[in-house]
């Protein structure tokens, strides 16, 4: 796949799974936002927030892209890539029946993570509520590093782009895509937080999400015949 046209993809999953975001990030952000110091500029802080969590996305991208690069310089094969390429768009579809209510097996992929959580979350701790611009930029960092099955997703791309540079980007192009989202939720915490509960809201947005990665998985099946 050429670059650009990934990152584009990248950046499109990030968006068209803002409903995932709205069910697992949402009541977090709010609860973030809301408790924003009132003497200091909010919409800025927000954005803060949320640059220290992409600082962490594009750190994992990194990460697990350096690791894709040692693996297939052992084993340059394209059956590796076209793997992680399927497993993620396979996960994708998971989430969005778990977010519309369909399916749990998305809870078991997100448990993976909890060990490393569990291990940051008193850090998150010390910094709540946030009282400076330092602590923001802190708490969006840890924010991260949250189990989240959509993250895990991207981060099966990041691993199969074959090095730490592309990785990065890759999961940049898939934080910029999430922005949208949750700068919104962080503005409109408040307004945001009955609609977010809403059965319908995330019914809608779950089987949006699925039928992305189906069509992306449509796609990749098609490319074969």
């Amino acid at each position: 796949m050429d670059g650009s046209i990934q990152f584009f993809t990248l950046f499109l999953l990030g968006f068209f799974g803002g409903g995932h975001c709205v069910g697992m990030c949402g009541g977090l952000s709010s609860a973030f936002a809301l408790q924003l110091p009132p003497h200091l500029n909010r919409f800025g802080l927000i954005v803060l927030l949320n640059s220290g969590r992409i600082a962490s996305y594009v750190a994992i991208g990194c990460m697990v892209g350096l690791i894709g690069q040692f693996g297939m310089a052992l084993d340059e094969t394209r059956w590796l890539q076209n793997g992680l390429y399927l497993a993620a768009n396979v996960l994708l579809l998971l989430l969005g029946l778990y977010l519309a209510g369909l399916s749990a097996v998305a809870t078991k992929i997100e448990a993976l993570g909890k060990p490393v959580w569990k291990r940051l979350n008193p850090l998150l701790n010390k910094l709540l509520p946030i009282r400076s611009a330092k602590a923001c930029f802190a708490v969006g960092m840890l924010w991260g590093w949250l189990p989240c099955g959509l993250v895990y997703s991207a981060s099966l791309y990041a691993l199969g782009s074959g090095s730490a540079a592309k990785g990065g980007m890759t999961m940049l192009a898939f934080a910029l895509g999430t922005l949208p989202n949750l700068l919104a939720m962080g503005w409109f915490a408040a307004q945001l937080k009955n609609l977010l509960q809403k059965r319908s809201v995330r019914l809608c947005a779950g089987l949006l999400v699925a039928a992305w990665a189906a069509w992306r998985l449509m796609v990749f099946v098609g490319t074969w015949y």
